[in-house]
């Protein structure tokens, strides 16, 4: 379950953000190493009308703000959704998409932070820090991803079992091919975050006018 900071996906290029949250929202939940698998399968977006207040709140279209917002959710089905749709618990736009909103208010990142002392603004913390925070948060180690070159948070990643129960997100192996973002975010590219260098947490962008 992939959540990403908005206020740094807006630092990336080629977007027409406006006013984005400032709190943490859903990029997507992603199987493993799939994707595309039922291009037969076309994204129906009055299967889900019962969850539009919250996909508008918790998985907004960040980049895209001045969009048909339903771009960013037919996208995220038709790459993951339908991979993910072989598990009986997930196999169907409404529940993938329900299911992916209670993991959401489940894990509940934004509280989780709060809680920790870990606050948007000029401060910057270490990355250790950070994941010590989460791990003992949560019991697991999560993937913290961030933009180069000044090293800022841009989006965090729990994984889950089939039965999704927390687990430890480990690297795939062979690399980093699972590392990059399910979404094509500009020239900008996040990476798994350096532990030797300062984080930056930002609270607003200029990018963003």
């Amino acid at each position: 379950l992939a959540h990403h900071w908005p206020v740094t996906v807006c630092k990336m290029s080629a977007n027409d953000c406006e006013d984005p949250p400032e709190y943490w929202t859903i990029h997507g939940l992603w199987p493993n190493k799939v994707d595309d698998c039922n291009r037969t399968w076309h994204f129906n977006v009055t299967e889900i009308k019962d969850l539009m207040l919250d996909m508008r709140r918790y998985w907004p279209d960040v980049l895209h703000s001045s969009q048909n917002r339903t771009q960013f959710w037919k996208h995220e089905w038709d790459k993951h959704g339908t991979c993910a749709a072989t598990l009986q618990i997930l196999n169907s736009q409404k529940k993938y998409f329900g299911k992916a909103l209670d993991l959401y208010k489940q894990v509940d990142l934004n509280s989780s932070l709060l809680k920790a002392g870990i606050k948007p603004g000029s401060t910057y913390y270490k990355m250790t820090a950070l994941k010590e925070a989460l791990t003992r948060a949560y019991g697991v180690t999560l993937k913290i991803q961030c933009l180069p070159p000044e090293e800022t948070i841009g989006q965090i990643e729990f994984c889950f079992t089939k039965n999704l129960e927390l687990r430890n997100c480990t690297e795939p192996k062979g690399g980093s091919k699972g590392m990059q973002t399910g979404l094509q975010l500009g020239t900008g590219e996040l990476s798994v975050c350096n532990d030797t260098l300062p984080t930056y947490y930002p609270l607003q962008t200029e990018h963003c006018q």
